[in-house]
């Protein structure tokens, strides 16, 4: 892994984990599933503009259009709508926490269908990861918190999974910024037909919420998505996925500034066993010196 990908991660990181708070803000302030709705209607548009402007076509591969779909459906509309119901109940930092289980997932999928193995140093390095997760949900879980919650936070990262695994197919072929664009669109589709039959839309009009819708528009959303496509694109799933076991340092650190959340002596000690595990999968995939 490169030093330019290694900032795209940290880059991609730092703007994904920043979602989870500022969405624990609009949720305050207005319906889940509307919200977001209209948030991917004004991200895929103007990320449908960018790639037009940018000369990029409209006319995708056919796998590209299979990937950008299944992308829409299974990480916008499922991970991100079932997230954004969750966060009504659910603190912003464990929703970060649940989240960055993900590479754990991947990989084991990448074993199973892609048949892609870990040495060794990678695969201590993901459990590492997991087993500084499961210390930071241990204590939360402990404290009490709405279990409904965390079920749909999980489900939405199984949904992230195989988005992730899916959208292999689309970053070949080039018009990253269209594929982004579209796959905003397909999610903002589903949740506007999901959201009058699934809740009371309400939007009650608060300086906190325009500033978090407007952030989370086009950082988390737009900027960050097109990021993630081109990581995927440049080092693959299983690396890129990496870079969600910070989404418990940053997710953590994001909600204890902006909106108060504690973090306590188990958080801390799970975030550097977290970090202790992303060194050693990005070490354990270091290519080889010449002559060895």
């Amino acid at each position: 892994m490169d030093l330019r990908a290694i900032l795209m991660g940290l880059a991609f990181a730092l703007m994904w984990s920043s979602a989870f708070t500022s969405a624990r803000i609009i949720v305050a302030d207005a319906s889940p599933l509307f919200s977001l709705a209209l948030r991917f209607l004004i991200s895929g548009l103007i990320g449908v503009a960018i790639a037009r402007a940018m000369g990029q076509s409209w006319r995708l591969t056919r796998r590209q259009w299979h990937a950008t779909i299944l992308f829409g459906v299974c990480q916008n509309a499922l991970y991100l709508g079932l997230n954004f119901i969750a966060m009504q109940t659910v603190q912003a930092s464990l929703a970060a926490i649940i989240a960055s289980t993900m590479p754990l997932l991947v990989a084991l999928a990448s074993r199973l269908v892609l048949g892609e193995r870990l040495k060794p140093l990678g695969a201590l390095g993901l459990f590492a990861g997991f087993l500084g997760v499961a210390l930071i949900m241990g204590s939360r879980i402990g404290a009490g918190v709405d279990l409904y919650g965390v079920a749909l936070c999980g489900i939405g990262v199984l949904a992230l999974t195989f988005a992730t695994m899916a959208v292999r197919g689309a970053t070949s072929g080039g018009n990253f910024m269209m594929v982004v664009g579209l796959q905003m669109l397909v999610g903002s589709a589903l949740l506007f037909v999901a959201a009058p039959l699934t809740e009371t839309i309400r939007v009650e009009p608060t300086w906190p919420l325009a500033m978090a819708f407007a952030y989370t528009t086009l950082v988390p959303g737009l900027t960050a998505t097109y990021i993630w496509v081109l990581l995927l694109d440049r080092i693959g799933p299983t690396r890129a996925a990496t870079f969600h076991f910070l989404n418990p340092v940053f997710g953590v650190a994001v909600a204890a500034v902006l909106l108060g959340e504690s973090l306590g002596l188990l958080d801390a000690l799970g975030v550097l066993i977290v970090t202790a595990g992303i060194l050693a999968v990005q070490m354990s995939r270091r290519p080889p010196r010449p002559g060895r």
